[in-house]
């Protein structure tokens, strides 16, 4: 007797879709069709698992953060097989940062890196390459970023899912997990869905062996699973700039001066978005002092270049407080605890968004998650123990890239946003650092492309030298009669060590322990 070898795998792809829209199972239910939750569906499922993706509205959200990507988030995105999902939405190339500190700038491009986080200077590629390349061919190979609309790459992530012969996608929203009569195992999750046409409620339940929340920074489920909280300093508030001239064009603009800092970065042809810090309290932009609108007018735009000014007064013309959303902070915890259910995404680990980072270390995140889960590592999702022993790889082995973002994120807010004399002295030997030329390995290590912690600590500790020189010679005042001082400048370098220490170590030891 002939067997049809090709009969069988389709049988079961047919009996898995059956599975999925008429009985609510599968092997992963994942919850949140955000960034995490799309990357992670799709990873498991281009492995044969079958996924049910949950969302509560799956109409074009319209975030104002989620909108640049790094260098090593285009990487991980590639790996995971959605680099489509940039294409078609009029999204701009980053090439790196330029930093505006008062009246100086500098700017620095993300560096060449090789396979094993090793900076290339550009004259060694050059020699590397062939005969007669040309410098542009050269800044060719340079990793680039890429920046735009947050909704219409969501939109275009959702697509990818839904397109996938082993997603199905659900729109409902998720009101509590399933566990078992036995056990706290969960075994799924509970849903009410909106009938379209007469909006009546309808309760509803999708089981899989693996449930994965991934329902953003505003989790429900968070305090249910995870034993930390965020902790939130400020606010970012946006304005959408129209055909806003800025020069450098494809670089991402951070603006230093007496105002809290100011991120600006083009996320369309004709539209750029301003992100402006506000920390909570802040005397300037409490109601007496005209709120945040009247902070964004008296205080930022001074500091803003002048070309820039116009477009940002034309977006507060119509009188309306800019949307904001928290700049949280949240360190990650082994997910190791609870049989059956992963919580992850922005619900599990984040950062302050001064950098970029968070999508970076989502799609990430889904990638070694996918590897770590693979069928030929994990036959079974439903195998508590294999899950447990996967996760705390995971929670090991993603430190490598998500320890150096996080950090980084956090250490620079406070160098960026520094409100006492020590730490803006570090402030100003940061920017004195990145004048000296040493921007690869920093700007390496914001792009997600350099992931040696310890490369991190150097460079860092290296800023707070150069902090207590600049500051020992702004004390001192660069002469023989200044050496009088020189009590102070000792006193002072002591003070910034100090500070530095206590700006990266705590956040340091949350990331890696």
């Amino acid at each position: 007797m002939t067997i049809d070898t090709a009969f069988e795998p389709q049988s079961q792809a047919a009996r898995n879709v059956e599975r999925r829209d008429q009985f609510h199972e599968a092997d992963v239910v994942v919850v949140g069709a955000g960034v995490f939750g799309c990357a992670v569906a799709y990873a498991l499922a281009n492995q044969g698992r079958s996924v049910i993706l949950l969302e509560r509205w799956m109409h074009e959200p319209n975030r104002i953060v989620g909108e640049l990507l790094q260098p090593g988030g285009v990487r991980a995105l590639k790996k995971l097989g959605l680099e489509k999902c940039l294409e078609g939405i009029d999204a701009i190339p980053c090439h790196g940062y330029h930093v505006l500190y008062h009246s100086d700038e500098v700017i620095f491009p993300y560096p060449v890196v090789d396979d094993d986080g090793n900076v290339q200077p550009i004259s060694n590629v050059a020699k590397a390459s062939a005969s007669g390349e040309s410098d542009k061919l050269i800044q060719r190979r340079r990793p680039e970023g890429r920046s735009f609309h947050h909704g219409r790459f969501i939109m275009q992530l959702r697509k990818a899912c839904g397109a996938h012969p082993n997603i199905s996608i659900f729109e409902t929203e998720v009101t509590e997990t399933i566990t078992g009569q036995d056990s706290d195992q969960v075994l799924g999750v509970a849903t009410v869905t909106t009938d379209k046409d007469t909006r009546a409620k309808k309760p509803d339940c999708f089981f899989g062996q693996l449930t994965i929340i991934a329902d953003g920074y505003a989790s429900k489920f968070r305090k249910q699973y995870l034993p930390t909280a965020p902790v939130v300093r400020s606010k970012f508030y946006a304005l959408e700039l129209r055909d806003c001239p800025f020069s450098p064009q494809y670089y991402g603009h951070v603006v230093i001066g007496k105002a809290m800092p100011v991120l600006l970065y083009q996320i369309g042809t004709h539209e750029t978005r301003a992100l402006i810090d506000v920390p909570a309290n802040l005397p300037a932009a409490s109601l007496a002092a005209g709120g945040v609108r009247g902070y964004i007018t008296n205080t930022v735009v001074p500091v803003l270049p002048p070309a820039v000014r116009p477009s940002v007064l034309a977006a507060l013309a119509d009188g309306r407080i800019p949307r904001s959303m928290p700049n949280s902070y949240l360190p990650p915890t082994p997910q190791t605890k609870h049989a059956g259910v992963l919580v992850l995404g922005d619900a599990y680990n984040m950062r302050h968004p001064l950098t970029g980072g968070g999508m970076t270390v989502a799609f990430n995140d889904a990638a070694l998650l996918a590897e770590l889960l693979h069928p030929d590592i994990v036959p079974s999702l439903g195998d508590t123990g294999a899950i447990r022993a996967a996760m705390a790889v995971f929670h090991v082995r993603r430190k490598k890239l998500t320890s150096i973002v996080n950090v980084l994120a956090q250490a620079l807010y406070s160098l960026f946003a520094a409100e006492d004399r020590h730490l803006r002295a570090l402030q100003a030997g940061c920017f004195r650092y990145f004048e000296m030329g040493i921007t690869d390995e920093p700007v390496g290590m914001l792009g997600g492309l350099i992931r040696r912690p310890l490369v991190l600590a150097y460079h860092f500790f290296s800023v707070a030298f150069v902090a207590i020189w600049v500051n020992g010679v702004s004390v001192c005042g660069g002469s023989l009669l200044g050496l009088w001082k020189l009590p102070v400048a000792v006193v002072d370098a002591v003070l910034i060590l100090w500070t530095a220490c206590v700006v990266f170590l705590p956040t340091c030891w949350r990331e890696l322990r």
